[in-house]
């Protein structure tokens, strides 16, 4: 049998160094650089020194993003369309790619207007399958809140949804309530608010005090003007703030500890 006669080629094997290097430094160029600065709030979302989002990291985006991957969140909760302005998630999306260079966002819209948190819990495992995020944005609590689900299934329904979650090494921002002035003195919509907050707490993640921030805002529009917007202009000024919250904490999550040592240098003399 004839033996295989196998070429050389003196040059061919610093060229593919050379290629290496360079697809390798082509990666590095496309990965999320840390902005400069935690992402600015607009004049209308602001709310003093208040904290909107609680403090925590988000280690599977921040492990996505050193490897070069994009971003893939999976929504879940209401699909809140502004007018002319396409759902409030695809802003996120906007805001992230806009604030963090390099940084490449998908976004997959699956809420559902006025689902119960025990049917997204259903729905969730099905959509990660599907979706591979390495984030879930879970707006949830005021359906089950307006339905009085009791507080102990709601908590179970939660709690084991992001233990879920974690497992499958998808990181969780939870979305609380919405602020609702009639129901502004309803002691279960209430204790919803804080049993997210508590569930929060224990599981390490982040949640979005939308209820609060919302009735600051709504509080400072009634002392700085006779005439309120009505309803859904409202409704969609909250979703427009809640987008810049969300992008601000996601942000915050993965950069925070960067950001903070860029905040606390001294400036150049």
């Amino acid at each position: 049998m004839a033996r295989a006669r196998t070429q050389t080629c003196p040059g061919c094997k610093p060229a593919l160094v050379l290629i290496a290097l360079l697809l390798s430094a082509g990666a590095a160029s496309v990965q999320a650089q840390a902005p400069s600065s935690p992402l600015p709030l607009s004049k209308a979302c602001q709310i003093g020194d208040w904290t909107v989002a609680t403090d925590h990291p988000l280690p599977n985006v921040a492990a996505a993003l050193r490897d070069g991957k994009a971003l893939r969140i999976l929504a879940i909760g209401a699909s809140a369309v502004r007018r002319g302005k396409g759902s409030y998630v695809h802003e996120i999306e906007k805001l992230l790619e806009q604030a963090n260079k390099g940084l490449d966002v998908v976004v997959v819209n699956r809420g559902v207007s006025g689902e119960l948190a025990a049917d997204a819990a259903v729905r969730i495992k099905s959509e990660v399958a599907l979706a591979d995020p390495n984030l879930l944005l879970w707006q949830v609590g005021t359906n089950d809140a307006l339905a009085y689900v009791p507080l102990n299934r709601l908590e179970a329904t939660v709690t084991d949804t992001v233990r879920w979650l974690k497992s499958h090494k998808v990181d969780v921002v939870l979305v609380g309530l919405q602020f609702v002035q009639p129901m502004a003195q309803d002691e279960h919509y209430k204790a919803v608010r804080d049993l997210l907050r508590k569930i929060a707490a224990q599981e390490n993640v982040v949640i979005i005090r939308r209820y609060e921030a919302m009735e600051f805002i709504a509080q400072a529009e009634r002392a700085n003007t006779d005439s309120l917007p009505d309803e859904l202009q409202q409704m969609e000024g909250g979703y427009e703030c809640l987008a810049q919250y969300v992008a601000r904490a996601i942000t915050l999550g993965v950069f925070g500890k960067s950001l903070k040592e860029r905040v606390q240098q001294p400036a150049p003399k």
